[in-house]
């Protein structure tokens, strides 16, 4: 009998490499943000730094390659691929969640990259409704394991409900960030998962200690699109149906971070969620992100065209970020974050309606 868990997982890495599971009718606004071209910027292409730092470990670019998969014996290649990649480049990398290897300890090896990314800011994954059914030592082991320098604890309720065997019950979740937050001893970060963090949840999260916040917004992946998809494939009408109504469901990605960036004091603040370019990138982080992350399509490009594919789209991406702060006169990211920008009707309107 197959194990559900590793059948999930590889359900989850065939669709979002070959699937159509981006959001339908929501975009992530951040083609909202229009900057102001500075015809006089005053420097040089090789001024520009990228460098950040975060929780301790200077990255050459402010790029999360953002957490997608574990579990199987495929997703431990994606993994070391791709972690491999962030080491060379000097990112961030962040694993799938390691459910799997909690259920099923023979799985552990797909989520050990540190073989192959010595020096590489590493975030380990956990869900918040599987967290608060471990002790914290427990957590701090599966950390350990890995050797992960944060935890991101996610997010997920859309996605679970969709799900026909998902979890149901999410009550608990601000009080286990909360005891993680103090006593796991590293950084701890509230992620979700494709539909965005407001400012409400962020308040919460913040006053529970959490390290960072990963938007994950809508836009992008629509994880409930992805469990849609697999409902089809079991046949299972009810959660299609379910899955098909809230398929676009969640707070676009530019929203998100924009509603808690003046809020965010010494937090780092993480934009994940259809950031689908350098240029995307660089509004993300005008907004007030700290780091970005790119999850699907450095996973496509790996898929079709192996580790050189994926430095390619990487290439590109950093080639995007660096142009659009040479032409907003941006040395750095901290001027980035100040450069003069014009922000759409709708991503002002949800701006305007996030703070009644």
């Amino acid at each position: 009998m197959s194990d559900p868990i590793q059948t999930r997982k590889s359900d989850h890495l065939a669709l979002c490499a070959e699937g159509d599971v981006g959001f339908r009718g929501q975009g992530t606004l951040l083609d909202g943000v229009r900057f102001v071209h500075d015809a006089l910027p005053e420097l040089s292409a090789d001024e520009i730094d990228l460098g950040v730092t975060v929780f301790g470990k200077t990255l050459r670019a402010p790029i999360l390659i953002a957490a997608m998969t574990g579990g199987t014996d495929e997703s431990g290649r994606v993994n070391r691929d791709l972690a491999a990649i962030a080491e060379a480049r000097g990112y961030a990398f962040g694993l799938g969640s390691q459910r799997a290897m909690v259920v099923r300890p023979e799985s552990r090896d797909s989520f050990r990259v540190r073989d192959v990314a010595k020096s590489t800011l590493v975030f380990g994954n956990v869900g918040v409704v599987q967290a608060k059914a471990m002790s914290t030592a427990e957590v701090r082991a599966m950390v350990e394991a890995v050797g992960a320098d944060a935890l991101c604890v996610h997010l997920n309720p859309a996605m679970e409900l969709v799900q026909s065997n998902g979890d149901r019950d999410f009550r608990g979740a601000l009080e286990t960030i909360e005891r993680l937050a103090r006593d796991l001893g590293i950084p701890v970060i509230a992620k979700e998962t494709g539909c965005g963090i407001s400012p409400s949840v962020a308040r919460r999260v913040m006053g529970a200690g959490v390290a960072g916040i990963d938007v994950s917004g809508a836009g992008g992946t629509s994880w409930v699109g992805v469990e849609t998809l697999r409902a089809d494939a079991r046949g299972d009408a009810t959660a299609r149906s379910l899955g098909e109504a809230f398929w676009d469901w969640g707070i676009p990605t530019a929203a998100s971070v924009a509603a808690i960036a003046p809020k965010k004091g010494t937090i780092t603040l993480i934009a994940t969620g259809g950031v689908g370019s350098g240029l995307d990138a660089a509004r993300a982080i005008a907004l007030g992100a700290d780091l970005v992350g790119v999850a699907r399509p450095v996973l496509k490009a790996l898929r079709s065209g192996g580790p050189a594919a994926a430095t390619a789209l990487l290439d590109g991406f950093e080639r995007e970020l660096r142009t659009a702060m040479l032409l907003t006169g941006s040395r750095n990211l901290a001027a980035l974050a100040k450069a003069p920008r014009v922000l759409s009707r709708e991503l002002v309107s949800w701006l305007e309606q996030l703070h009644t």
